[in-house]
């Protein structure tokens, strides 16, 4: 009895559990925030592996895109919303990582479609990192490489929430401590100051700004002087010749702008050849109706925008 007791306690119970499969973690996953509780990224070593991850997975879903037009698709796809988990990314040179082309738009993690979710946990681990390098006060030239991935990400996707306090701290923290290049520092200020006077619809603040980092840019200084004189032939133009990330910031000035220039039609026409009103307001006749809320008729070539009543 002894025998056969002692042969059941030394028998291993454990075939059952073989045969469950080991779970398999999303390496983006495995990390929590630092906000959280989670104190890994805390750690120099810990926050570089895990950034390796990220250019990877963005690598991934780069290529996963295949053409360049369906990357654009995926990058409009994706609609962070207000409240979204994220912080984003894009280094050129220095790390290596190619940069979106001009058109992308913003991304709900609730609602992400499946062909985005690669670029959503990008995003997320973006935050998490960017959390653990604020908590651990770290300020070299491996924070200047993320916050520069994160940055023109975040603006690509058109996500404020996450550009705009990370420029903040690479400005007013890192900066100080750990110098970028003039070229990267022109182009932070660059996106601060079309943020400020684009999105915040601040241009007084745009223009100290640019008086206190002295930021020379040609074309953002046309931008401002455009945006100062309501002229959005001008505006249109210049975001047209700009990089991919300004134009995004610009896009949140353009139907203000637009709508000003159709104001001064109804004011200064009774009527106007449509290929002309096209060509200045950069947009099809369909577009004007359904999206800019035009109610002038249609006569052919011809816009109708007033009738001279009969006396």
């Amino acid at each position: 009895m002894r025998g056969r007791g002692g042969a059941r306690g030394n028998r291993t119970p454990s075939a059952p559990w073989s045969r469950l499969k080991p779970v398999d973690l999303d390496p983006l996953d495995s990390m929590g925030l630092p906000s959280k509780g989670d104190s890994r990224l805390l750690d120099f070593k810990t926050q570089e592996t895990y950034y390796t991850k990220i250019v990877e997975r963005y690598m991934t879903f780069c290529s996963d895109a295949g053409e360049r037009n369906e990357l654009l698709r995926r990058f409009a796809s994706l609609d962070i919303s207000s409240n979204g988990n994220v912080a984003l990314p894009a280094k050129p040179a220095t790390s290596g990582i190619p940069s979106p082309d001009p058109n992308l738009h913003s991304a709900s993690p609730a609602t992400i479609p499946s062909n985005t979710k690669g670029l959503s946990d990008v995003l997320s681990a973006l935050r998490k990192l960017r959390e653990g390098i604020v908590a651990s006060k770290r300020a070299d030239d491996f924070a200047i490489q993320v916050y520069l991935f994160c940055i023109r990400l975040s603006v690509l996707v058109k996500h404020p929430e996450s550009y705009h306090p990370a420029i903040l701290h690479l400005l007013q923290r890192i900066q100080p401590l750990q110098s970028m290049t003039s070229v990267e520092k022109s182009e932070v200020v660059s996106y601060l100051v079309l943020d400020t006077a684009c999105r915040r619809n601040n241009l007084a603040e745009a223009f100290t700004i640019r008086y206190k980092y002295r930021l020379r840019d040609a074309r953002v200084d046309g931008v401002l002087d455009a945006l100062a004189h309501d002229n959005y032939i001008e505006f249109n133009r210049l975001k047209k010749r700009v990089d991919g990330h300004k134009a995004k910031l610009l896009e949140y000035a353009e139907e203000g702008m637009r709508k000003h220039l159709l104001k001064c039609f109804g004011r200064a026409y009774l009527s106007v050849d449509l290929n002309f009103l096209e060509i200045c307001a950069d947009s099809k006749w369909a577009n004007l109706t359904a999206e800019d809320g035009v109610g002038w008729e249609l006569d052919g070539g011809k816009v109708v925008i007033r009738k001279v009543k009969a006396r």
